[in-house]
């Protein structure tokens, strides 16, 4: 099945990834990247790769950049990939066994989250639906993030892709802060009751960090994980500390906005 499947993958300034996820693709024909004209080297690291194929365009929404990318992909099958993203040994081999005929529409996959390397016992990331049929998906925008929807039958495989973010702390705070200027707008434009049970903590402001403290230390025996366990849980801590600021923030000026 793999002659059949493209892989797509965004960029914007990922020179401290890109390599690594690359070496993971090296059974594609093709790859095929929509880059946010970059800045860094990642435009000449992905032009040492001889399956690599580059669209640039100017980055508006996750989603618009992913439905653009489909346009440029003309095999049957899409493995979306994040330019953090690293294949398993194990995924590999499970991909190349699956079967081209099989009447599944899409794949979702499930994550472990690196630091520097070493993946976690637990993390925040849910599977996602990472290898589809093209003419069946198409992306809608959610919060900050984005989602595919596939129609159709989906399965669950077995192994894992290392999600594995080396990008300094600045630029992580960053695309943080960014991220959740997006959130609290969807969050406080969103009905209570279309949001979900973590949403709705979130919208509170007060608990969420706290209990995604507990979460990822306790729940998820981030605690066993050594100095990168909790480097990972301070991290998600950090990110709901900025949602909370940025949700106070916009309900301050959105009254002040309604008494002038």
């Amino acid at each position: 099945m793999k002659e059949e499947i493209t892989p797509l993958i965004l960029t914007y300034n990922e020179a401290s990834n890109i390599a690594r996820t690359l070496q993971k693709l090296n059974w594609a024909n093709t790859i095929v990247i929509i880059d946010s004209y970059s800045t860094d080297e990642t435009l000449e690291i992905l032009a040492s790769c001889t399956q690599v194929q580059i669209f640039q365009r100017k980055f508006d929404s996750f989603a618009s950049q992913c439905n653009y990318g489909l346009t440029k992909i003309s095999s049957p099958w899409v493995l979306s990939l994040d330019a953090d993203y690293e294949l398993t040994d194990e995924l590999i081999h499970e991909i190349q066994a699956l079967p081209a005929d099989s009447d599944v529409n899409s794949y979702s996959i499930r994550f472990k989250y690196c630091v520097f390397g070493k993946p976690l016992r637990g993390t925040l990331l849910p599977p996602r639906k990472v290898l589809y049929k093209k003419e069946k998906a198409v992306y809608q925008d959610d919060g900050h993030a984005h989602r595919v929807w596939v129609e159709g039958r989906s399965v669950m495989l077995s192994a894992y892709i290392h999600h594995d973010d080396r990008k300094s702390l600045s630029r992580w705070l960053w695309a943080q802060d960014r991220y959740m200027v997006i959130e609290s707008k969807k969050l406080l434009e969103t009905n209570a009751s279309e949001l979900s049970f973590g949403d709705r903590i979130r919208k509170q402001k007060i608990l969420a960090p706290f209990i995604i403290l507990f979460y990822c230390l306790i729940l998820k025996g981030g605690v066993f994980d050594g100095w990168e366990g909790w480097y990972y849980a301070f991290q998600r801590v950090l990110a709901e500390m900025l949602l909370a600021t940025r949700l106070i923030e916009t309900e301050k000026l959105s009254l002040r906005r309604n008494h002038t």
